[in-house]
């Protein structure tokens, strides 16, 4: 029944006391004349009136996505803002029921709201669907092979080059995120923040002044006595080795040794009797 014969039958059976107008065509009616008065008229209270009317629509589409990380009332928000939207697009001239209209409207608003601000690191419009993409086709090649699809077998069904498939998996990966500062138990049974997990001490650092001190005492030994001490301790060559290369006795290779590092001990002030 078109909105013309709608009307025409309310005010029939309104004008006749006999009969009683059924609920549906009774709301069909009065929505018809509240669409009526906020897109020809711009009624502020007539669009009010719309909002309250469906918003249990925009509320129980809300609630597919209760699961989710959101919170359940920016949800319900968005819903809200996608319901709007459609009372704002809506041609009431076209005809056609609102619901079937608002609904993918709604669905759209909350879909970008997932896509645009639940991923907890920035990342560009075009990665973000691409990403979504990808994760659809993992999903979708899983359940028809049985496993995970490598990285070309996605190429191949996205018909993405396989670069922009590495791409969309690493954004996948910027999607959900947690705090250095929360909670973290360990096998152990102790527990931590995951912060406490992430680095350690680099004792190699306490190195750094060290070498910058041995290498201003080397510069104070002769040419052949640093030789003698890099052949024996960086090229880890024998006594006997070092002293075929330099033409002189094994013997004299261990005492030029011992008076080297005792000069360089005495150089960054170590005491001697320390080995």
């Amino acid at each position: 029944m078109d909105r013309a014969s709608t009307r025409s039958l309310t005010a029939r059976m309104q004008r006749d006391p006999g009969h009683s107008v059924p609920q549906d065509v009774r709301d069909s009616a009065e929505l018809h004349e509240l669409f009526v008065a906020w897109k020809q008229h711009g009624d502020e209270l007539a669009r009010e009136q719309l909002v309250e009317r469906f918003m249990p629509l925009a509320r129980r589409l809300a609630r597919r996505y209760v699961r989710t990380s959101e919170p359940s009332e920016d949800i319900v928000q968005v819903a809200s803002v996608g319901l709007l939207n459609a009372l704002d697009r809506y041609d009431v001239e076209r005809g056609g029921r609102f619901a079937t209209f608002a609904v993918p409207t709604i669905l759209g608003e909350i879909r970008r709201y997932f896509r645009d601000s639940s991923w907890a690191l920035h990342v560009p419009r075009a990665a973000k669907e691409r990403a979504l993409e990808v994760r659809q086709a993992m999903s979708s090649l899983s359940t028809l092979h049985g496993r995970s699809p490598t990285a070309t077998q996605l190429a191949e069904y996205l018909e993405l080059d396989i670069e922009l498939v590495f791409e969309a998996l690493t954004a996948t990966q910027a999607h959900d995120t947690c705090s250095l500062d929360a909670p973290r138990h360990n096998e152990d049974g102790s527990s931590g923040s995951y912060a406490d997990t992430l680095g350690d001490e680099d004792e190699r650092l306490d190195l750094i002044e060290c070498d910058a001190t041995l290498c201003a005492a080397l510069g104070e030994l002769p040419d052949r006595d640093r030789s003698i001490l890099r052949m024996r301790y960086v090229e880890e060559r024998t006594q006997s080795e070092i002293a075929q290369e330099i033409g002189i006795s094994q013997m004299q290779v261990s005492r030029l040794l011992r008076r080297s590092l005792d000069r360089l001990r005495e150089l960054v002030g170590l005491p001697a009797e320390v080995r």
